[in-house]
Order: structure tokens, then C-alpha cells, then sequence
């Protein structure tokens, strides 16, 4: 199973907590600490993270904090995570150490795989993912192909 990093998780509540309160409302590290029992320091990082790559925009000052500079209909969760951990998240056969690479009879699957989550979380946004109204039920998954590899939508009974 997919594992959901620390980091993307408190990403994740700080942008459902923004996008609960309204777009011009500020939002501080403290409060989201206070509110979910999450690490000040890791916390802190994520929201300037955010705002470094301008997700979130930061207000300076004795009242200041951190609000919505994006709608969140224009991020991905793909596009969240890579920003959030710096680097793709899939798993790459043919990069770092493997000594069954020669051998190996499930690197195109594994790549397969990749290509298929890859397309699915790019096609995520972080709207739908927080919606409250249950978005995800009335989302297709996109029937396009991805590096030819081509998504297969499950048959109706």
C-alpha cells in the first residue's frame, strides 16, 4: 500500500483547515499545533514550504499567518507530494541499488503500476480529496493512456 509521509499528512490539514475557514482568512503554524497535537517545527516547515512554492501566501506581522494563494482545483495531489517530499515518490527499477535488475521479471509491471498511480493522483486535485460533499464518489477515473500504458475502467455488473 501507498504510505502517506508525515509531512504531506500535516500539508493535507493545514489546507483542509484553510480551506474550511475561507480564502483571506489567516491561518498560523501555532494554531494548526494547537488544533491537531502536530509538531510545531515540522509544521512550521510544511506551511513555509507551501508558501516558498505559493500555495500558501504568508502575511508578517504581530496578527499575521498564512492564507490560500491557490485553489486548491489547481493543485494536484501529485503535484502536493513532490513538492512536500522533493522528489517523486514512485518507485524507479532501474534507479539505486537493485542486484535483481538483470534478472528481474516485474520491472515493466512495477513501471506499469507507477504509471497508472501516477496518472490517478495527477488527476486528483486537492478540492476533491478534502471535500467535504464527497467529490471522489462522482470521479471517474481517467480513461486516457499513460506512456502506453492504457487505464482500464472496471466493467459495470
Amino acid at each position: 500500500m501507498i504510505k502517506i509521509n508525515r509531512k504531506v499528512e500535516y500539508a493535507l490539514m493545514v489546507l483542509k483547515l484553510m480551506s474550511d475557514k475561507g480564502a483571506q482568512e489567516l491561518t498560523t503554524a501555532r494554531e494548526v499545533c494547537d488544533r491537531y497535537e502536530t509538531p510545531f517545527d515540522t509544521t512550521a516547515k510544511v506551511m513555509q514550504l507551501m508558501n516558498a512554492t505559493g500555495i500558501l501566501q504568508s502575511q508578517k506581522g504581530v496578527k499575521g499567518g498564512y492564507h490560500l494563494a491557490k485553489s486548491l482545483d489547481t493543485i494536484s495531489y501529485f503535484d502536493l507530494v513532490e513538492m512536500i517530499e522533493g522528489k517523486s515518490f514512485m518507485m524507479d527499477c532501474h534507479e539505486g541499488p537493485c542486484e535483481l535488475i538483470h534478472k528481474c521479471n516485474i520491472s515493466q509491471p512495477i513501471k506499469r503500476l507507477n504509471d497508472y498511480i501516477i496518472n490517478i493522483f495527477s488527476s486528483l486535485t486537492l478540492n476533491e480529496l478534502l471535500a467535504e460533499d464527497n467529490l471522489l464518489a462522482l470521479k471517474t477515473i481517467p480513461t486516457r493512456t499513460v506512456e502506453n500504458c492504457p487505464l482500464v475502467t472496471k466493467a459495470n455488473p
